[in-house]
Formats: structure tokens, sequence, C-alpha cells
């Protein structure tokens, strides 16, 4: 972590404030990891799993199937990631938008994050409001141009998130 105030800052913000608020932190970094395991781990099964098989039989009904049916975690998982998310973003940059300022390594860190969120919804909400209802085996790799950019966003937000917690 070196001396970068910007990183200087994530040694300091579980250890300050009463006992609570130190347990209300982690409790919110154990949140949104679970979060992320589901959101992240769900999209890899979707894109190395599910995928390349519908893609090669032309087979729409898989992918409807595994969206169907990760909908019910998945989008919970999302919410939760995004609540905590903000949360802890806001003890790290408070008010949010001096984060998009990239004036030091965190504030980066937090803006490509809100960034990546906001694509993935955007993203997301396409592929569940346009593009699944008229999923066909002709309109499979336009699904699967979705599918691939989440999966990479949900990466990318993982491995900032790793670089905001350990500064690496």
């Amino acid at each position: 972590m070196g001396g970068d105030p910007g990183l200087a800052q994530l040694r300091d913000v579980p250890e300050k404030g009463p006992v609570i608020d130190r347990a209300m932190f982690r409790s919110m970094i154990i949140l949104h990891l679970l979060g992320a395991s589901i959101w992240v781990g769900g999209h890899l099964v979707l894109l190395l799993g599910v995928l390349p098989r519908a893609l090669r039989e032309r087979d729409p009904s898989a992918v409807l199937r595994f969206e169907s049916a990760f909908e019910r975690i998945g989008i919970p998982a999302l919410l939760v990631q995004a609540v905590t998310g903000i949360w802890l973003a806001s003890r790290y940059v408070p008010g949010l938008w001096p984060a998009f300022t990239f004036s030091d390594p965190l504030r980066s860190a937090v803006a490509i994050k809100l960034l990546l969120l906001t694509g993935t919804v955007l993203t997301g909400l396409h592929a569940r409001l346009r593009v699944l209802p008229r999923l066909s085996p002709e309109r499979m790799s336009f699904m699967a141009l979705h599918v691939t950019l989440v999966t990479i966003m949900a990466v990318g937000l993982l491995f900032v998130g790793a670089f905001i917690r350990t500064g690496a």
C-alpha cells in the first residue's frame, strides 16, 4: 500500500469508529462478496458451460432455462452488490461524485466500479427486455454478445474490488 494517500485510507476505514461501525463494515464486505460470488460464478457458468453448447446446437431453450433459474438468485445478488457496493464506496469517497475526478488510485477504482455497475445494469436490462423475449436460433449470437459483455464486466468488478481491498 506504500505511501499513497488514497490507498492509506483503506487501512483506516474499518478501524475507525465504534465497534458497531467496524462490525457493520465487515458485514457489508461479506454480503458484497457473497453477491459477487453468485453473480460472477453464474455468468461464468452461463458463458463457459451453457452458452457454447446452445450456440453449437442453435438452441435458445438452454439459455432461457438457465436465465429463468439464475434470475431468481442472480438479480437479488446483483442488488445486494449494488447496495453494499455503494455503501462501501461512500465510506472511501464520501459523496461518490468526487470519485469521478480520478485524482488518486482509490477514487479511480471507485469510479471504475460505478461505471462497470452502470454498464452491467444497462446491458442486463437490454438483454432482459429486448433480447430474451425475442431469442431465436438466429439471434443466439446477439445473446452471446450480451452474456460475454456482462461476464467481462462482472470479472472486471471483481478485479477492481480486489484492488480496492488490497491495493495490489
